[in-house]
């Protein structure tokens, strides 16, 4: 069975109009690549939710790697793409380093999803 489509008047501007005027600038683009990049790896998202939820609003990298079962040297790798992306501060205390969230970070990640 076939169905004949109607054919479009060429001269008709409403179809197929170049998208223009509210498209992203390329800066904006690239923050938002780099914080969804951050956050599209399951360790970093549980990392986030790790250090929102201490009641401190912070942890030491010490007390991030068991919960997640990887070597300090790889939770630190982690945490460094967070802060990379403005998601996680990081504040070194002798020895150890401290992190906490970005306040509004994950807030304004949501609101890009809204382009």
């Amino acid at each position: 069975m076939t169905i004949e489509l109607p054919l479009l008047n060429q001269e008709d501007s409403t179809c197929c109009a170049p998208a223009t005027g509210a498209a992203i600038a390329s800066d904006d683009a690239e923050y938002i690549a780099r914080t969804f990049k951050a956050l599209s790896d399951p360790t970093r998202v549980r990392l986030l939710s790790m250090i929102g939820a201490t009641p401190s609003g912070e942890a030491c990298i010490c007390d991030l790697t068991a919960p997640v079962g990887l070597s300090q040297p790889t939770v630190s790798h982690h945490m460094k793409q967070l802060v990379d992306a403005g998601l996680v501060e990081r504040e070194q205390r002798g020895r150890w380093a401290y992190f906490r969230l970005v306040d509004g970070a994950l807030q304004r990640a949501i609101a890009d999803l809204r382009l």
